[in-house]
């Protein structure tokens, strides 16, 4: 992952080079394994940032990353364009790219990534602009090593033996997002993942605890052992301590032969007890043991086997309570607790919301075979103000339906498909997802009625009841202006009439 200080001098010189290029926009990509990813636009959506282009079905990055001189496509070039619906200067339609070039980026004797310059018009470049690309690419070039070279110098540790420059370029998919709460918890990755210290990583369902794990044996020591993954709450009580500590032939019914346990297959490595909250006490008190002396006793066995494992745990419960109530054996807790790590909640991350939305619609476009496939933008706000309670995995299931709703309306598999808000089918304040121009069409119905609703509501009320008064105040004042029509009043309050079917239920204002 480029570390937010490379991605903000990226960004800088990006926009320099727009002084220099009048096209539609501007992208700097870097290769990680069979995909390019962005790493600084200009002139596209946001949620490009998050994109992942497969090479194998993106023909033109291909050809860019295949040879060193840049290359031009005519305008007629029937390849489809990564950035096909996604200018930002055109989101009202889907309009593909029509010009395109791009020319690789290499940093010793080995690809980068590369630049690519993309405009709606043809031919917008003069002569003399495109004899400025070879000499602009090679200072890209330098501003990627000493960008590199920064960071190097800045994790350099004067212990290890002498600096030496590698550009080696490694697949490092990483989680998506510069959010400050997410910058945080790099941080907090960075200083623990190379030691041997237990680490408990807590968040709401969802969240993507399981990366947060992957990216601490990753950066760790061990990461060319086994991460084993154990899901605690999918664990039968009766097999719990064979499946972590395994089993001796003989030791109960249908054990026919000796069998190693999770801990042995993570020996050397580390070992993720997702859902550890869910363990039996008497599976704890076991665990806690093996987490002092460092030894496991399979199930029928008097013989301790000593395992150099590294203990990651993760849950969605408050084990501290959990430890009050007595279902979780204070002990253990702050054995496991040496070092917390708190994964934000997807509400809290603000603009990295879009940037996991195009992550995910990429990954649906390359699915479902289509040309280009964007999100209009009312989805992108709807995205935005969705309070998210399933939070990252619940942003991919519904992006997932949505793009198979829009792909499946949609005559030709070959056009740029949109992603619709209703497609989305959130359920979100009315007024919350109003753009600039539907603001207007809708100031006679809406904001009378807001400013009135919001001049009911008193201090000591609590958010969530004030937000659910506001919501009642203004669906209800609707219904009576179109004297009980959902349509009409769903249209009026710029929503679904289906979404506004669910958010009056939700309310209360309807029985099911």
């Amino acid at each position: 992952m480029t570390s937010a200080n490379g991605e903000s001098r990226y960004q800088y010189w990006l926009d320099q080079l727009t002084h220099y290029f009048p096209t539609s926009a501007l992208g700097l990509l870097k290769l990680e394994g069979a995909y390019l990813c962005p790493v600084a636009i200009h002139g596209l959506v946001d949620d490009t940032r998050g994109r992942r282009f497969e090479l194998t079905s993106q023909p033109r990055l291909q050809r860019i990353i295949s040879q060193r001189e840049w290359v031009r496509f005519a305008p007629d070039c029937t390849w489809c364009d990564p950035y096909d619906g996604l200018l930002k200067d055109h989101q009202e339609t889907a309009l593909p790219v029509h010009d395109c070039i791009g020319v690789s980026l290499y940093v010793g004797e080995q690809c980068w990534g590369a630049l690519t310059l993309d405009s709606v018009a043809s031919a917008v470049l003069t002569d003399e602009q495109l004899q400025l690309i070879d000499p602009v690419a090679r200072l890209t070039e330098w501003v990627i090593y000493m960008s590199t070279l920064e960071a190097q110098v800045t994790d350099y540790d004067p212990a290890n033996a002498a600096f030496v420059y590698e550009p080696i370029l490694k697949n490092e998919t990483g989680m998506i997002g510069h959010s400050p709460v997410m910058q945080s918890l790099q941080q907090d990755i960075e200083i623990v993942a190379d030691s041997p210290l237990p680490v408990l990583i807590q968040g709401e369902t969802g969240v993507g605890k399981e990366l947060v794990a992957q990216q601490l044996h990753q950066r760790s020591g061990r990461a060319s052992q086994p991460l084993v993954y154990v899901n605690c709450a999918a664990l039968p009580e009766s097999l719990v301590e064979s499946e972590l500590f395994g089993h001796v032939k003989g030791a109960f019914s249908g054990a026919v032969s000796d069998r190693k346990g999770k801990f042995e297959s993570a020996d050397q490595g580390t070992l993720l007890l997702d859902e550890v909250g869910e363990l039996p006490l008497v599976v704890q008190a076991k665990l806690l043991r093996c987490l002092q002396n460092g030894e496991i006793q399979r199930l029928g066995s008097d013989t301790p086997r000593r395992v150099d494992v590294r203990i990651v745990a993760a849950t969605n419960r408050h084990l501290s309570d959990m430890v009050r109530w007595g279902e979780f054996r204070a002990d253990l807790y702050h054995r496991l607790s040496v070092y917390p790590v708190q994964v934000p909640p997807l509400r809290d991350r603000g603009g990295d919301i879009l940037m996991l939305a195009g992550y995910f619609v990429e990954l649906n476009r390359a699915r479902l075979g289509v040309r280009g496939l964007r999100l209009t933008p009312q989805a992108q706000q709807a995205l935005c103000v969705y309070h998210w309670p399933g939070n990252v995995r619940e942003l991919e299931h519904v992006l997932s339906r949505a793009a198979l709703r829009a792909v499946n309306q949609t005559a030709k598999p070959q056009e740029v498909v949109s992603i619709e808000s209703s497609h989305l089918d959130l359920d979100v304040l009315p007024t919350a997802s109003l753009s600039a121009q539907s603001t207007r069409h809708c100031d006679e119905m809406v904001r009378p009625q807001t400013v009135s609703a919001i001049e009911t509501l008193r201090y000591g009320v609590s958010l969530k009841d004030a937000v659910a008064q506001l919501q009642i105040q203004l669906i209800e004042q609707a219904l009576e202006a179109h004297e009980m029509n959902w349509t009409q009043a769903a249209h009026s309050l710029q929503m679904d009439a289906s979404n506004l079917h669910k958010l009056a239920r939700r309310l209360g204002l309807k029985s099911r």
